[in-house]
C-alpha cells in the first residue's frame, strides 16, 4: 500500500502548493497528487495555477516523493502530443518519479478554448486516441497518427526518459476501467467501488490502482465541516454534474442546498485519526493499492502533522477486511 497526499491546486496558490509538497515529503508520504484545472470548482477556492509549471518546481524542490496528476485531460484544452512531451520532461526532471493520471475531463476546464464539449461517449473515444498518440510518441522517432477525432503530423518527442511514466486512467464505470487496462498502465478512481477494479483486472489490467479518499481534518469537528461546506460542497454534486457545468458560479448554484449533515456523509471529519482511518478501509477492500488522502479541512499543516505522527503508517498497514 502506498499513501499519497492530494494537493488542492484550486484552493491554494502556486507557492503554497509547492510548500505543501515539500512538507508532505518530510511527513513521509509516498507521493503527492494534483488536479490539472483551469478554473477552481468554486470562486471561494480562488486559485487555478498551471499544473505543469508547478510540477517542474516540485521536481526541483523534492528528492524522493512521487508526483502524479489526478487527472489531466489530453483531448481538448491540451493536444496529447503536448502532454506526451510535458510528461516526459517531468519524468526526467524528477528522476523517474512521475505518474501521468489522465481522464476525459470536465467542461469546467475544457470549454475555455471555445471548441465545444462533446458527449461522454465521444470523449471516451477521444481519450483512447489520445492514449494511443502518447504511447506512439513515447516509442521515439517521428510519428504520424490519423484518428477519427485527433491527428498527429510528423512529430517527435526528443527528450525521452529512460523509464517511461506510468499512465493511470480515470474510471467511473466499466468501459473506462477496460480502457485503463487496454491503453493505460494503471487505474484512477474517486469512489470505493470494487467493480471498477474488477473490470480493470478482468480486462488484463495489472498496474497500480489509485483512489482519492475525502477527508476534512480540523482540531474540532465543527470547523472541519464548515470549511468543507464552504469550499468543497461541489464534491457532492455527482460526476454527471461535475463533468458538465461550465463555471464556478454554476457549481455554487448546484451545491447551495448542501447541508452540514451531507458533508458528514461524504467526508470523514474532525480531529480523530481513527475516523479518517475508517474512511480509507472501503477503498482497501475494493482493491485499491494507492490511496490519496484529500483534506478539505482548514489547516493543512495540522493535517500533515497528524499524518506524519500516526496516520500514514496506519493506512499503509491496512488490509482487506475479508
Amino acid at each position: 500500500m502506498q499513501v499519497g497526499y492530494k494537493l488542492a491546486t484550486e484552493a491554494f496558490g502556486p507557492e503554497e502548493v509547492i510548500r505543501q509538497t515539500v512538507r508532505a515529503e518530510r511527513a513521509g508520504f509516498d507521493f503527492v497528487e494534483m488536479s490539472d484545472h483551469f478554473h477552481p470548482w468554486l470562486d471561494d477556492q480562488g486559485h487555478g495555477a498551471f499544473t505543469w509549471s508547478l510540477l517542474g518546481a516540485m521536481a526541483a524542490r523534492t528528492e524522493r516523493i512521487g508526483l502524479a496528476t489526478g487527472v489531466t485531460c489530453p483531448i481538448i484544452r491540451y493536444h496529447p502530443a503536448v502532454i506526451a512531451q510535458a510528461a516526459a520532461t517531468v519524468q526526467i526532471l524528477s528522476g523517474n518519479r512521475f505518474t501521468l493520471g489522465i481522464g476525459a475531463g470536465e467542461r469546467l476546464n475544457e470549454h475555455v478554448v471555445g471548441v465545444g464539449w462533446p458527449a461522454v461517449h465521444v470523449r471516451h473515444k477521444m481519450l483512447r486516441e489520445a492514449l494511443e498518440i502518447i504511447k506512439l510518441l513515447w516509442q521515439g522517432g517521428y510519428q504520424t497518427y490519423d484518428g477519427q477525432y485527433l491527428q498527429l503530423e510528423d512529430a517527435r518527442v526528443f527528450d525521452l526518459p529512460d523509464q517511461l511514466p506510468v499512465i493511470a486512467v480515470a474510471s467511473g464505470g466499466h468501459n473506462a476501467s477496460v480502457l485503463a487496462a487496454e491503453c493505460g498502465d494503471g487505474l484512477f478512481a474517486t469512489e470505493p467501488r470494487g467493480e471498477l477494479v474488477e473490470a480493470y483486472r478482468d480486462a488484463g489490467g495489472k498496474g497500480p490502482r489509485y483512489a482519492e479518499v475525502s477527508m476534512a481534518w480540523a482540531a474540532d469537528e465543527e470547523s472541519a465541516v464548515q470549511e468543507a461546506l464552504d469550499k468543497s460542497r461541489w464534491a457532492l454534486s455527482g460526476w454527471k454534474v461535475m463533468s458538465e457545468l461550465p463555471n464556478p458560479v454554476n457549481f455554487a448554484a448546484a451545491s447551495e442546498t448542501v447541508k452540514p449533515e451531507d458533508i458528514k456523509q461524504q467526508f470523514s471529519v474532525g480531529p480523530d485519526p481513527e475516523v479518517h482511518l475508517q474512511k480509507v478501509q472501503p477503498y482497501v477492500d475494493a482493491g485499491f493499492d494507492h490511496v490519496v488522502l484529500q483534506n478539505a479541512g482548514p489547516d493543512p499543516d495540522g493535517f500533515l502533522e497528524v499524518c506524519e505522527r500516526e496516520l500514514i503508517d496506519r493506512v499503509r498497514g491496512l488490509t482487506p477486511s475479508s
